[in-house]
């Protein structure tokens, strides 16, 4: 069976039409740049005091990184100078705060990011050994983590002192 010219164009076409869209069907479509989930490993989230941020871990661009997400405008917020492969976010009332666990020459520290700032700040000085999962006050002054130095996880606090600026609730 022979066919006109015409009907083997339009069969080609189709044929072609029916092969793109199987192809570019089993590509991964596009990111929203500013949605929470995606298809990489989000992990460790923290809620702010106010409930309108959360910080996590993520493996987004290719490297494990804090990302912070206000969940009241659905977009992420710039939070520049914490250093990849941080870890354990926690955050204050307002999100002013993070407190995060990141390496400092071979070790862990715990490390306070202000928003108000953008400037990581080491608040660990003087543990030397293990530390791990820090939390943050919601006004920013104390810190909670567990700390190995007796030889067994404890939990120790860490006043930032008086000086410091609070992340008071909004209005105040």
């Amino acid at each position: 069976m022979t066919m006109a010219p015409e009907a083997r164009n339009t069969r080609r076409l189709i044929v072609f039409g029916v092969v793109s869209m199987l192809v570019l069907g089993c590509q991964t479509a596009p990111e929203e740049v500013n949605t929470l989930n995606s298809r990489y490993t989000d992990e460790q989230p923290s809620l702010s005091g106010n409930g309108q941020f959360v910080a996590f871990v993520s493996s987004r661009g290719g490297r494990s990184q804090i990302l912070l997400y206000d969940l009241r405008n659905r977009n992420f917020v710039q939070v520049r100078g914490i250093t990849a492969g941080a870890t354990q976010p926690s955050l204050s009332r307002n999100a002013r705060y993070i407190a995060y666990v990141a390496s400092n020459q071979g070790r862990s520290d715990i490390f306070i990011y202000d928003r108000a700032t953008q400037r990581p700040e080491i608040v660990s000085w003087g543990y030397a050994n293990s530390i791990r999962h820090p939390r943050i006050s919601p006004d920013g002054r104390y810190i909670v983590f567990e700390s190995d130095r007796r030889g067994q996880w404890d939990i120790e606090v860490l006043d930032r002192g008086a000086g410091i600026e609070l992340d008071r609730p909004e209005g105040q």
